[in-house]
């Protein structure tokens, strides 16, 4: 399956489980509201242009957006960690070895610690800022990060069963 199809599917995938399936959920004490779209954008390859990593981020939060009739709220968020995304990556990978050798971030690519702290850290900055461009607001702290910690941790152990069910393999480049 070629790499467009196989992310053109994942696209549709994470977009249709987040609309028919998690926006249902009742939210849980206020604070759990549970996020997996954005992992999408995570997905994504290594070599990607960083004009369409931006497009794509955008693309998939106003998608969102255009479900859940709030537009604007998801697109900032998934921007934002669509710009972050190579810059932390240069941070927690040598570029030297592991980008050149594999295909799309993974546990196997970047290794248990750097791919956990990837995906901790944009988890924590999308659901924060989504938060806060929701709540707009400095009114109660305790509501703000409450609501920020229970949503990260609900989207961690998504995310955690996700990588669980759908194991990609680590596909080396030159094989592609």
């Amino acid at each position: 399956m070629s790499s467009l199809l196989k992310n053109i599917l994942r696209f549709l995938l994470f977009i249709m489980v987040q609309v028919y399936v998690l926006n249902h959920v009742p939210p849980l004490h206020q604070f759990i509201v549970p996020y997996l779209y954005f992992l999408y954008i995570l997905w994504l390859p290594f070599n990607i242009n960083r004009f369409w990593l931006l497009a794509i981020g955008f693309a998939t939060g106003l998608t969102l957006d255009y479900f859940t009739g709030t537009m604007g709220l998801h697109a900032a968020p998934c921007t934002l960690i669509a710009y972050l995304r190579p810059y932390i990556l240069n941070i927690l990978i040598p570029q030297d070895t592991i980008e050149l050798s594999y295909a799309e971030p993974s546990f196997k690519s970047m290794g248990f610690a750097p791919y956990t702290l990837y995906i901790v850290l944009f988890t924590f900055v999308h659901h924060a800022y989504l938060t806060l461009i929701e709540w707009l607001s400095f009114g109660n702290a305790w509501f703000f990060f409450g609501k920020v910690l229970g949503t990260v941790a609900i989207s961690i152990l998504l995310i955690t069963i996700t990588e669980l069910l759908f194991f990609r393999k680590g596909k080396f480049r030159t094989n592609a």
